[in-house]
């Protein structure tokens, strides 16, 4: 079984204007609201992928509720933590620019947390699990460590999409596979990183401390994957895109749906691109049709590793 857990989900408003103007009111084109929340997401891409998968983590108030329905609606099971405050509220403004503002969580408490790590004690060889997004301020930062070595001493796979101090710790517990885009990659060694060349001996380290595997996006600009044998690079479809949310989590589904699929490892990296571009180039998220087609525009070559 897969399970994903958001530890700070939100609803998303998302608000097209066609010209912000501060100090009057604006008047919206266009405005929609949907679930949000890195964990959330990947459940709903792998439902679209053909995997079931169980959603996890905390919701509380009417924005909660909203969530719950939205997403148990698509046949997704839940199994969420209630917690007394409302979900937070994220504002995505389209207009000239793009520009966001991330409403505050609930307060989480020891209690919630318990909770959570009882629901994920049922964890086993052969279960995934999906650790995504931010970590609210009420909980400590090192809880994805702290899910990630008991998950990994069930001998389950562990899967990481976050960043930050959240990422830096859980970095020694040895998750499965972990996705940073390059500007994140940079983050964890403080460099920058602008081209995939130039992440060849930190995909290098990261492997080195025995995750088994490490793909680091780069936008339009492709992607590379990497394991103790070898580094690859893909490129990334063309196409028009239109959605920028949720195309590095539809990445993270598209690698778990090959993975539990047990594809080649070139074929696991070509579908996981695949699934973040036919994200991108759509206004929701991807469907498998249209990620089977994408996969025929991508050709996947090895890079030389660092000596």
């Amino acid at each position: 079984m897969i399970y994903t857990v958001t530890l700070n989900p939100a609803l998303d408003y998302f608000v097209e204007v066609e010209r912000v103007n501060f100090g009057v009111v604006n008047r919206s084109n266009y405005d929609y609201k949907a679930p949000g929340g890195k964990g959330i997401n990947v459940s709903r891409v792998l439902k679209r992928l053909g995997h079931q998968s169980e959603a996890l983590g905390f919701i509380g108030g009417f924005t909660g509720d909203y969530i719950k329905t939205v997403v148990e609606k698509e046949d997704i099971k839940t199994n969420f933590v209630q917690v007394a405050g409302d979900t937070r509220i994220n504002i995505k403004i389209k207009s000239e620019s793009e520009s966001e503002i991330n409403g505050v969580s609930p307060d989480i408490t020891d209690e919630h947390l318990e909770q959570l790590q009882k629901q994920l004690a049922v964890l086993n060889e052969g279960d995934a699990l999906v650790l995504a997004g931010s970590v609210p301020a009420t909980i400590p930062s090192e809880i994805y460590e702290v899910l990630c070595k008991s998950a990994r001493t069930r001998k389950a796979d562990v899967f990481i999409d976050s960043s930050g101090e959240a990422m830096k710790k859980v970095l020694e517990s040895q998750p499965t596979f972990i996705k940073p885009n390059h500007h994140e990659l940079g983050e964890l060694f403080s460099v920058e990183i602008n081209e995939p060349k130039e992440a060849i001996p930190y995909v290098q380290e990261l492997i080195g401390k025995g995750i088994q595997y490490v793909l680091v996006s780069f936008a339009g600009d492709g992607a590379i994957l990497g394991t103790k044998d070898q580094i690859l690079f893909a490129n990334t479809p063309k196409g028009e895109v239109k959605n920028s949310v949720g195309a590095g989590d539809s990445v993270v589904a598209g690698f778990i749906a090959a993975n539990q699929e047990k594809v080649s490892l070139e074929d696991a990296f070509k579908f996981a691109v695949a699934t973040g571009s036919a994200t991108a180039f759509s206004k929701g998220f991807a469907d498998r049709d249209q990620v089977e087609s994408l996969m025929k525009e991508i050709n996947i070559r090895e890079l030389e590793r660092d000596e």
